[in-house]
């Protein structure tokens, strides 16, 4: 005893999905913010300015970063917040 005919689901779900893409690029959220981009140690550096010293002691510190395999990425908009965060206080 099938609950729902297979043919009804299947438009119901393609249905949805459409909805969400159209709202997806209405909204024009196709591709993350700017600050939403993953830099290395390097990049990070040499965007702000300062050593590679200077930056693996604010990682110390509390500076937010994400390690993958070996590797550390920074978020650049939870770098930019920390830091307005530290001017404030």
């Amino acid at each position: 005893m099938d609950l729902i005919n297979h043919e009804a689901l299947s438009r119901c779900i393609r249905d949805a999905v459409r909805a969400e893409l159209q709202e997806h690029f209405r909204a024009g959220t196709s591709q993350p913010p700017q600050d939403e981009r993953l830099l290395s140690k390097q990049e990070l550096s040499e965007e702000l300015g300062v050593s590679l010293v200077t930056l693996t002691d604010w990682m110390k510190k509390g500076l937010p970063f994400l390690r993958l395999h070996k590797r550390v990425y920074f978020k650049m908009s939870e770098v930019l917040a920390i830091m307005q965060q530290k001017t404030k206080n």
